[in-house]
């Protein structure tokens, strides 16, 4: 499918991982210039891009950027069991495989590269930073999950005889936990709209996707202060299913040079589609002006040393010798 709109080219396609699994790709692009940097989306547990992230896809393809995203295994429409995820790791290196390959191409190179991910996209977007400390130059955290709510989480006890059973029967749904639908997204309309995407997961979590999440998240939290890369982590302050304690804990101990850390005092756990309209213009109006202000810092050194290769090159040139000849 293809389909251009309001100055935005959409576009999708499968593709095949190290695996043989058939994954779901898709991208926003300026219709009418060259996009001015990349962005590559990490969608949350048990959602997918091309209908729940059209929104932020937009948005700012429409402000310049070229997006890039795809459908992990077990969600939307990739292949796999929908809403298991047997392998993080695995998970991870789908999207690296599939966003380095983007990024490469020579038309690429010189751009920033942006990982986006949101909640358990997240997750994603750190562990692909930390896999690949030199490839990113910089990451949007939309409530990331560093850390599952408290609330969300069952009891130690039950933890413990779930992950023993996780060996038996991995992909059983039997993880007793809220309705995340109910919890994460504000909108009620947003709410219906999840439930009749077919594309998207609404049954309770399988047993070794649980496992596979809450050992990511505690990893996470123990070495947060290794994230180096720049980023922008905006978390809503009544987020009931990430901890933005945990948030503002990375924005204190990462040791990144270039870090921006913004609380939403009411706001949900999730920004960019599920809260209110007046909220996500607020929440893409601060994301778009923090990439803005990278995008021109890079471009301001790009200029700065092509002016400097050019100052060699003319100093070269005039101490040169110069031989006249009479004839």
């Amino acid at each position: 499918m293809a389909y251009e709109i309001e100055g935005v080219r959409y576009e999708e396609e499968f593709i095949l991982n190290s695996r043989g699994m058939k994954l779901f790709t898709c991208r926003w692009l300026p219709a009418n210039h060259e996009p001015k940097a990349l962005i590559f989306l990490c969608h949350g547990y048990a959602m997918e891009c091309s209908i729940s992230m059209k929104g932020a896809g937009t948005r700012l393809a429409k402000a310049g950027f070229g997006v890039y995203g795809m459908d992990y295994e077990g969600h939307g429409k990739s292949s796999g069991l929908q809403g298991y995820v047997p392998c993080f790791e695995d998970l991870v290196t789908d999207c690296s495989d599939h966003y380095t390959s983007i990024s490469e191409r020579k038309e690429n190179m010189k751009k920033l590269r942006i990982l986006l991910g949101e909640s358990m996209g997240g997750a994603v977007a750190l562990l692909l930073h930390r896999k690949k400390p030199a490839s990113w130059d910089g990451a949007v955290l939309v409530a990331p999950m560093c850390k599952i709510a408290d609330d969300l989480r069952p009891n130690p006890l039950v933890i413990k005889v779930l992950t023993k059973l996780c060996s038996v029967i991995p992909t059983w749904k039997i993880i007793p936990t809220q309705d995340i639908v109910d919890v994460a997204f504000r909108d009620p309309e947003v709410r219906k709209e999840i439930r009749s995407n077919s594309y998207c997961y609404t049954d309770k979590p399988r047993l070794q996707t649980g496992n596979q999440l809450m050992a990511v998240s505690l990893d996470l939290e123990q070495r947060l202060d290794e994230v180096s890369l720049p980023f922008l982590v905006v978390h809503g302050g009544d987020d009931k299913v990430t901890d933005p304690a945990v948030s503002k804990l990375l924005f204190e101990t990462a040791c990144s040079k270039d870090k921006t850390f913004k609380l939403y005092p009411g706001m949900w756990h999730s920004l960019t589609y599920g809260e209110l309209p007046e909220n996500i213009d607020a929440v893409f109006s601060d994301i778009v002006a923090w990439l803005d202000e990278r995008v021109a810092a890079r471009n301001a050194k790009l200029e700065y040393e092509q002016k400097l290769e050019n100052d060699k090159f003319l100093q070269g040139n005039s101490s040169k010798e110069v031989f006249v000849v009479d004839l």
